[in-house]
């Protein structure tokens, strides 16, 4: 050891600046997230669910960060959610409001792209692997119709026909907008919807976290059947308490497989829904209450749908203040009231007593419908 050193490290010593090995390392390391989609999980079930000990993982998760409640402030349906919740913006800006009223989200809007485009293409990955084959993950591009053709007759028909009829040189055409989904698509690597069972997801997921281990990455894992075991059998059922098990269980396989890979204390996970259900019954009209479950030790507040992304953004250490247009959500690792005020921390959650509604009504923000019957 030099003489150089040698002095250099008494005086850190005496100046109370103790260096630890890896230290430089460590704080070099690239940050992973993961967000997990339990589509449709009702707030109160999972309360009551972890109340009975049947969600190991994400108590197990939160308890090394939070449990927070989130709660929405507009449109409880898929497509409204998971726009707002994968760009932290509402529809005035996505221009989606609900499953009925859409568009695709103006390109550079999405957390994968906003990530791809900090960090650089070839440096950093993002992947989606997605349950649902439609409302979440579809890449349909917009298209017009002329009106009269057997295919345009056959929309018409239907209970609530997409697109609106625009006319162009006398002749009129329904217009069906893009997926909400399509510009951010093409940012990713990996890009996969309508695998319809957990462990087809789950699966693919640990596939595809051992193909990437080797480079920093954003993954958003979506699960289904909660949100289908809910129309199909209702809030109430066990097969939906099922399915909230089976959720809980993938997320603990995907924790399992990023401690194998020396990954888990380099990524930070969240879990949350993007609407609840109504209570006892097979339709999300009016569900606005859900969660977010976390190991952020800096996640310290409740929030609402659009904080989902600011909050990932500003953990991968993006300067939020730069974003044109500016997000509607705030990270909810910043102080500061939020239009829902509070928290709830995993160590202190306790069950919730049934009630046959829910109480009070969603203060939409829009004017669009949510469809109760679509998932």
């Amino acid at each position: 050891m030099s003489k150089l050193w040698v002095w250099l490290l008494i005086l850190s010593l005496a100046m109370g600046i103790v260096p630890v090995a890896g230290a430089q390392e460590e704080a070099e390391s690239p940050r992973n997230i993961i967000l997990i989609g339990w589509d449709g999980a009702q707030r109160n079930h999972l309360y009551e669910c972890l109340g009975r000990d049947e969600l190991p993982n994400l108590k197990k998760l939160a308890s090394e960060g939070a449990l927070v409640d989130i709660d929405i402030l507009g449109v409880t349906d898929t497509k409204a959610g998971w726009s707002q919740i994968l760009s932290g913006y509402n529809p005035e800006v996505t221009g989606v409001y609900s499953n009925g009223r859409y568009q695709p989200v103006p390109k550079g809007l999405s957390i994968f792209e906003r990530l791809e485009k900090h960090f650089g293409a070839d440096d950093f990955v993002t992947v989606a692997v997605i349950g649902k084959k439609g409302h979440c993950g579809e890449i349909d591009p917009p298209r017009k119709m002329r009106v009269g053709t057997e295919a345009e007759k056959k929309i018409a028909k239907a209970k609530n026909p997409k697109g609106k009829i625009i006319e162009e040189d006398g002749v009129k055409y329904r217009f069906i907008p893009g997926s909400p989904y399509y510009n951010m698509y093409t940012a990713l690597e990996v890009w996969e919807f309508g695998l319809t069972l957990d462990e087809k997801v789950g699966s693919r997921a640990l596939e595809l976290l051992e193909k990437y281990k080797d480079k920093p990455f954003f993954f958003f894992v979506h699960f289904a059947e909660v949100d289908s075991k809910g129309h199909k059998h209702g809030e109430n059922s066990k097969e939906y308490n099922d399915a909230l098990i089976s959720n809980d269980l993938w997320t603990g396989k995907i924790t399992s497989k990023l401690k194998e890979l020396g990954l888990y204390d380099k990524t930070l996970i969240y879990v949350t829904a993007d609407h609840g259900f109504d209570e006892g019954k097979t339709s999300h009209s009016d569900a606005p209450y859900v969660f977010l479950g976390t190991n952020d030790t800096k996640v310290t507040r409740r929030g609402e749908r659009a904080d989902v992304a600011p909050t990932i953004l500003a953990s991968f250490g993006l300067n939020l203040r730069k974003f044109r247009p500016a997000l509607d959500g705030r990270p909810l690792t910043s102080p500061g009231k939020s239009k829902a005020v509070g928290s709830r921390k995993a160590r202190t959650a306790t069950p919730r007593k049934r009630k046959a509604a829910n109480p009070g009504r969603s203060k939409a923000n829009n004017p669009g419908e949510s469809e109760a019957a679509n998932p």
